[in-house]
């Protein structure tokens, strides 16, 4: 299935900026899901979400996309470019799905005979940091890597919590960023840790995000809150954590307010590209 693609070029015009004491930040920093909760319950309960659906995680994905879900994260490495002897975090990256991705295209036959280098002197240059903060979800990307022959790959390190490093030439972050309490915080980081680098570090950010189509909205609502939670049931025994992820969605500010929190935190020529109307990634470089 083809994508459909529309880019929205934000760094040409003057950005609105983006108040940290708005109502949807306050609200999207102190919720769960619909519910209001306090900041510092929020990380545990999102953590237990992830505890429960890390086992049926990559399932469920195919399940709720159809599959897409694997064409997107192609496109989102595909905007990173990822070259020989990067050093590259991945945040809430636990499965590998982005990681795999990001070193099946540095050690690409192609690449290789391109670079006139050796696959022993990419894994020792090359770093892909794995991070992050529930353990399930990592152990989860490590058995995954022991089962295609990279539990032994020098350049994939994992990582549980906050990355130490701070000397990324990229950033990537998939379906997380939504999770977090602040995201303007988030942000900030993702800024520091590919600001301390020559130019051109790079922020990628593939989320699910808002459909403005007046029928398409109709059915992916309905999509979203009937036919979701009933497959998290069916499948992971679990419809209360899939009812928490598509109100999450809901809760995640629009395409254009995110893009400008990104410009907030410091990068440069950010824009923004929608995937079938249902996803984004969102970019922005350290210049």
């Amino acid at each position: 299935m083809a994508l459909r693609t529309l880019t929205g070029k934000l760094g040409s015009k003057r950005l609105p900026r983006f108040s940290p004491a708005s109502s949807l930040l306050h609200s999207h920093a102190t919720s769960f899901g619909f519910k209001e909760v306090r900041e510092e319950e929020k990380s545990q309960m999102v953590g237990n979400v992830f505890s429960n659906v890390a086992s049926n995680y990559d399932t469920m994905n195919d399940l709720m996309s159809a599959g897409l879900h694997r064409l997107w994260k192609d496109r989102l490495v595909s905007k990173l470019n990822p070259f020989p002897g990067m050093n590259h975090l991945d945040v809430a990256g636990g499965t590998c799905d982005v990681a795999f991705r990001i070193l099946d295209s540095i050690n690409s036959i192609k690449r290789r005979a391109l670079l006139n280098v050796l696959e022993d002197d990419l894994q020792e240059e090359t770093k892909v940091y794995v991070c992050d903060i529930n353990p399930n979800m990592l152990n989860v990307g490590k058995k995954r890597a022991l089962q295609i022959g990279l539990g032994e790959e020098k350049s994939l390190l994992w990582v549980e919590g906050d990355a130490e490093d701070n000397t990324m030439d990229g950033y990537t972050i998939a379906y997380g960023i939504r999770n977090v309490t602040h995201i303007e915080k988030a942000l900030s980081e993702a800024y520091r840790y590919t600001a301390v680098l020559k130019r051109g570090g790079r922020f990628l950010c593939l989320e699910l995000s808002h459909v403005e189509v007046p029928v398409f909205k109709d059915f992916y609502h309905f999509y979203s809150f009937s036919v979701i939670p009933t497959l998290g049931e069916l499948v992971a025994g679990d419809r209360e954590s899939y009812q928490y992820l598509v109100e999450s969605i809901r809760r995640f500010p629009l395409q254009e307010t995110f893009a400008s929190m990104i410009a907030d935190a410091g990068f440069q020529k950010v824009e923004y590209e929608n995937l079938v109307r249902v996803v984004a990634i969102h970019s922005g470089l350290q210049i």
